[in-house]
């Protein structure tokens, strides 16, 4: 057992006073006078050594309340000089100490606490892990971005979330970037990077939703290109188509009946030709929506007879399931242009015997089929202005739906579902 310092200091006045008091004693029958003296000098060494103890353990226990404050994480407590030169020196250098750590931990919560408030108020998704690499935290953004209840993903890692995005983010490294699609239209732009947290690396992403901006620069490119390509297009077919219709007119039927065949044809291909031009500017021209009180209930199960006999030509049964007077504010010609072009493709994804279900709810208008589903890689182009995986087609159909409804404002998305069925999804 180690005895302190305070122990051995009591035990070594106790032993030398005891030895002085046996050593005086022997005065007390040779010299009376001595022996006073000497009790007198015992008595002062006594009261010295007392006073020299409080001197001692003074600073002892001024360390020993300091660090017991340090301790507690209580800066506030600052000691007063006594008048005492060491003990003075040590308390001006402790409270020197406790005002700098406490200048410095209050900037420190100031600085946690705008880069909280920094941090929620951002309008970028935050997603912050922890050294395992398993979610602790979101901002407000990330909640709401990712649909998700905060604690439905703390303690998670990204590939055990059942997020597509977040999966699809579970092996960017640090200092890296990508850009994510996640249903064909909605884009993010993620980065991963890191901080230091008591000494251990950290890693955080931020994730940004370019697709407003996406669709507006791919608009005015496309919309610059097909305006230049219809002007100089249609320019020079209604001239060539204005002599073929003159030539076809001037020659009698009798000596050039094959050339008249020959003009007649290459003026109807020219007038194909116009019709083709016309299509991708319509996408171009698309007027503003003009919203009315519709009910979509009735006009989805108007849309579904049109398409029915389209479909039974291919032995596919289109449905409606449409509820009672649902009513949305809608351009009712842009919706049923977007409803018509919908199921025109499931229609053509299904094969003999399979479905098409239509349906509209106050909130939404789901189209599925059993059809051929969507790949993976198709399924993250199919929003691409013009992409078309028919043989023949011009990938305008999709490329209307989706100017239509993002004029409108409603959220969308076409994917095919673990049951095999695909679905295009309407969501106000």
């Amino acid at each position: 057992m180690r005895l302190s310092t305070r122990t051995k200091y009591i035990a070594y006045i106790a032993i030398l006073h005891l030895v002085l008091i046996l050593l005086v004693y022997k005065l007390l029958f040779e010299n009376k006078a001595l022996f006073i003296a000497s009790e007198v000098f015992l008595l002062l060494s006594a009261g010295a050594s007392v006073v020299l103890y409080n001197n001692f353990m003074q600073p002892i226990q001024f360390v020993k309340s300091g660090i017991e404050a340090i301790k507690d994480k209580d800066f506030s407590i600052k000691f007063v000089p006594t008048g005492k030169g060491e003990v003075d020196v040590l308390i001006e250098v402790y409270n020197m100490m406790i005002d700098q750590l406490r200048e410095e931990r209050i900037k420190l919560n100031e600085q946690h606490f705008f880069l909280e408030k920094l941090i929620e108020a951002s309008p970028i998704s935050i997603i912050i892990l922890d050294y395992d690499d398993r979610i602790e935290s979101l901002n407000s953004k990330g909640k709401s971005q990712l649909e998700q209840d905060n604690n439905a993903l703390i303690g998670k890692k990204l590939t055990e979330t059942d997020l597509p995005l977040l999966t699809e983010l579970a092996g960017i490294l640090d200092g890296e970037s990508r850009m994510v699609k996640t249903n064909g239209i909605t884009t993010f732009k993620a980065q991963r990077s890191h901080f230091m947290d008591r000494g251990f690396r950290r890693s955080f992403l931020m994730i940004e939703e370019l697709t407003n901006e996406i669709l507006e620069s791919e608009k005015n490119a496309y919309g610059k290109v097909i305006r230049m390509m219809a002007h100089e297009v249609n320019n020079t077919l209604g001239a060539t188509d204005s002599i073929l219709q003159t030539t076809t007119h001037l020659l009698p039927d009798a000596d050039y009946g094959d050339i008249k065949d020959a003009l007649h044809i290459a003026s109807e291909r020219n007038q194909q030709l116009t019709r083709f031009m016309r299509n991708f500017a319509d996408v171009v021209r698309l007027p503003s929506p003009m919203p009315e009180r519709t009910d979509m209930g009735a006009l989805v199960r108007d849309v579904t007879v049109f398409m029915q006999n389209a479909a039974s030509v291919r032995n596919v049964k289109v449905m409606s399931e449409s509820q009672e007077n649902v009513f949305w504010m809608v351009d009712k010609g842009q919706m049923e242009q977007v409803l018509i072009n919908v199921i025109k493709n499931a229609v053509e994804a299904c094969e003999s015997g399979q479905e098409v279900h239509i349906s509209a709810t106050s909130s939404r208008v789901v189209i599925r089929n059993n059809g051929k589903p969507i790949d993976q890689e198709v399924s993250s182009k199919l929003f691409n202005p013009f992409f078309s995986t028919k043989r023949d087609g011009q990938g305008i159909g999709l490329t209307l739906t989706r100017e239509i409804l993002g004029n409108h404002g409603f959220d969308f998305a076409l994917e095919t579902g673990p049951d095999g069925w695909t679905e295009f999804l309407i969501e106000k």
